[in-house]
């Protein structure tokens, strides 16, 4: 019987995570929202990240870790998730091309690192590649187009 429950939990997780879709615009935006209720960033740390500065400071990877794990492409026992962080951030580039630069940001935090660490670790690698500069694109077109509205 315990074998039984056993087969059962591992499939039902296998049938979970294929259920995961990428999040829209707005589901972003209340995430973003919850997390900044959960870990409030000082203004200082705001007007950073508006200018895509993330300091490796705890408030900073907590709001980060935060983030990444409510959108489902980050958790603490894994770590990243190359393969949703592909179809969340693929925009317009080929999702081969994004799969590959999200499995050369992953790591298996052998450093036995804290999750927020290990998930700003990331963070700073996709940031730096095309990913981090179709999201930057992305998010300044988007301010843009609110200030005309």
């Amino acid at each position: 019987m315990k074998f039984f429950i056993v087969i059962l939990a591992v499939v039902a997780l296998a049938y979970a995570e294929d259920d995961w879709v990428p999040k829209n615009a707005a589901e972003i935006k209340v995430i973003r929202q919850e997390c900044f209720k959960d870990f409030p960033l000082s203004e200082e740390y705001i007007q950073k990240m508006k200018s895509f500065e993330y300091p490796d400071e705890e408030p900073v990877r907590k709001y980060l870790l935060c983030t990444a794990k409510k959108l489902g492409v980050f958790c603490e026992h894994q770590g990243y998730h190359a393969d949703r962080v592909a179809k969340q951030f693929k925009m317009d580039l080929d999702e081969a091309e994004v799969l590959a630069i999200a499995e050369g940001c992953v790591d298996k935090n052998v450093e036995g690192s804290s999750a927020d660490v290990w998930a700003y670790r990331g963070h700073k690698c996709l940031m730096a590649s095309k990913i981090g500069d179709r999201v930057k694109a992305y998010i300044k077109k988007s301010v843009e187009e609110a200030k005309k509205q």
